[in-house]
């Protein structure tokens, strides 16, 4: 049985709206100025992350999935189900919508829907991000859309550090200018573009609209999803669960001075966002800093974290 954390090299998606945060957060060494997206944690072909160090060192997380799926408690899924990313929204990304898993698999060539959820790390004062539309029919949705009346249609909501936003299948959504977010989703790249604020690339081009299958996947009226976190102070560190959903449970750490626990999930995911400390684990230490990003494989039992950080801590879930 392996018991070892396995520790993995994000990769970076450069991005329109991208900028420089994630070099100057978490001092990753960025393709350039425009980089949007850190893939943390992927086993996705579109990028996948690769294992820093171990037995395992320089396989890719899809690799280590197919050859070695008893790490991940041979969780029922045809592929890792999960997605973790950290965006940089130094513009506003465009709005879009995203499939469930049954529409995907008919018209994406059997993609996965996704289902995703964002932690926001940081944003700048007064940021929002938009959140849902005021359409009541799919026939009103269409006319607004065709109008492009875009502010009477989308959702606009303020947001703050600290806050926590679940994003079903089916729900209109943007980033927007100044936030920089941790996104745990379903393993799926698949994205249905609304609107683009009529943005062109450094060709003169618009990037690709999607309405038709935005109209199809869109929950129309829109329903807020009731998120409401449960906080558990435990020796050391405050524990804060944001959701366990159909795809994932999600999981906040404020970790003070020690941390202990039990790995008790198919698999944990975990990465850390702020200070430094150390994993304690039948008598290894393995140092942790900002910017880590790092699973705890099936069976890994108890451990501990010491050091003064903060964590976001996610599980794959079969809750349909």
């Amino acid at each position: 049985m392996y018991q070892e954390p396995i520790f993995l090299t994000p990769v970076f998606q450069e991005r329109i709206w991208g900028g420089t945060k994630l070099a100057e957060r978490f001092g990753y060494d960025i393709p350039s100025a425009q980089t949007g997206e850190c893939w943390a944690v992927s086993a996705h072909p579109h990028g996948q992350t690769i294992v820093a160090r171990g037995p395992f060192q320089g396989m890719t997380l899809g690799q280590l999935w197919e050859e070695r799926r008893d790490l991940f408690g041979h969780f029922p899924s045809d592929r890792f189900p999960l997605l973790t990313k950290i965006l940089d929204a130094n513009a506003d990304l465009s709005v879009q919508v995203h499939p469930d898993d049954e529409y995907a698999k008919t018209h994406e060539g059997g993609e996965l829907g996704k289902t995703e959820c964002w932690y926001i790390i940081d944003c700048k004062p007064g940021a929002e991000l938009i959140y849902g539309h005021h359409a009541e029919t799919k026939g009103q949705l269409r006319a607004m859309m065709e109008a492009g009346e875009w502010e009477r249609l989308l959702r606009k909501v303020p947001i703050r550090p600290g806050d926590f936003f679940y994003v079903p299948s089916g729900t209109i959504h943007a980033l927007c200018e100044g936030t920089l977010v941790l996104e745990t989703q379903q393993s799926s790249d698949t994205t249905y573009r609304v609107y683009d604020y009529d943005r062109v690339d450094s060709q003169g081009r618009k990037r690709e609209l999607h309405l038709e299958k935005a109209i199809d996947v869109t929950t129309v009226p829109h329903r807020d999803t009731d998120v409401r976190p449960h906080v558990a102070e435990v020796p050391g560190a405050t524990v804060t669960t944001f959701v366990e959903g159909d795809y994932f449970g999600v999981q906040k750490w404020e970790i003070r001075d020690v941390l202990e626990s039990e790995q008790t999930k198919p698999f944990l995911i975990i990465s850390i966002l702020e200070g430094e400390g150390e994993l304690v684990h039948e008598g290894r230490i393995y140092p942790l800093r900002k910017g880590d990003h790092f699973i705890l494989p099936h069976q890994f039992g108890l451990f501990a974290i010491r050091g003064v950080l903060e964590a976001i801590a996610s599980w794959p879930r079969t809750g349909k």
